[in-house]
């Protein structure tokens, strides 16, 4: 598992499952000819998407960025359609550093489309329940509420599923909450209406995870914005926003769906200087 330090933060990303989806969707207007530069494409123009949580270490705190893509929770159908090649392990990754679900303090949730939620919660027998037991989650107000009630087009990635079981455990947000001093998460929109970002500072160390208004490498241009995004034109508000203020301070920017980098740090002119890569490998 890839690790990061960025100040007092320590960063390592777990197992979380992956997904390929069509390249057009998750570069929505960008024709395929410039998008295939920069992020790789198969045979079928889809682009492999990891489904990773990130766990976040902070002066003896622990918590889970998002929480993967779960396991049978998708039929062999949506399994084919969405490309799902490797269910989560998110709980054996968490033993390998010698830690279990217990050990968390909080799970943070950007948001709660399936391929992030999912993991929240697991098979006992025939009964879902909370994979990570009592730990509190969190997430944006607007999010949480969407996800009970979806309309006609978000019903499709917010599922009952992903949040009855846990519904006790859930603390949400208006515009911003302190997880712990330095650690803030922040309600963006754009790519949900309760889309949010992390954003942590310590000194002159800043990491800035950007979730799904910059989900890969690929999309590091403020225009370069998924077919997904429910409010395109706030993402690249609210990406160009964030983009810029984590220039201003070298900051490492983060991934979730990343397939090739966990991480890149950047110079004040958005010249990536760093590069932390993902080990690859053959899916069984």
């Amino acid at each position: 598992m890839e690790t990061l330090q960025v100040g007092r933060a320590k960063l390592t990303w777990l197992n979380g499952g992956v997904t390929h989806l069509d390249g057009g969707a998750m570069f929505g207007v960008v024709p395929r000819p410039l998008w295939k530069k920069k992020y790789p494409v198969n045979e079928n123009n889809q682009v492999e998407l990891r489904t990773d949580p990130i766990l976040l270490e902070i002066d003896g705190s622990r918590f889970l960025i998002d929480s993967g893509i779960g396991n049978q929770k998708m039929n062999d159908k949506m399994k084919r359609n969405f490309g799902v090649l490797e269910e989560s392990s998110v709980l054996t990754s968490l033993q390998e550093v010698g830690l279990s679900a217990a050990d968390l303090d909080g799970v943070l949730m950007t948001h709660l489309h399936f391929d992030h939620a999912c993991g929240l919660t697991s098979w006992d027998g025939d009964t879902l329940v909370p994979t990570f037991g009592d730990t509190p989650i969190y997430t944006s107000a607007v999010e949480w509420d969407e996800m009970k009630h979806p309309n006609m087009r978000s019903k499709n990635t917010y599922w009952e599923d992903n949040w009855k079981p846990v519904e006790d455990h859930m603390n949400t947000y208006e515009e911003k909450l302190e997880i712990i001093p330095g650690l803030t998460m922040i309600h963006t929109g754009g790519h949900s209406d309760g889309h949010s970002i992390l954003v942590f500072e310590d000194g002159e160390e800043t990491f800035i995870h950007m979730a799904d208004l910059m989900p890969t490498h690929g999309h590091q241009n403020p225009l370069w914005v998924l077919a997904y995004d429910d409010f395109p034109v706030t993402s690249v508000h609210q990406k160009k926003k964030w983009l810029d203020y984590g220039y201003d301070r070298n900051a490492w920017f983060t991934f979730y769906h990343d397939a090739y980098y966990r991480a890149l740090q950047v110079d004040t002119s958005g010249a990536v200087t760093k590069r932390l890569e993902r080990e690859r490998y053959e899916y069984k």
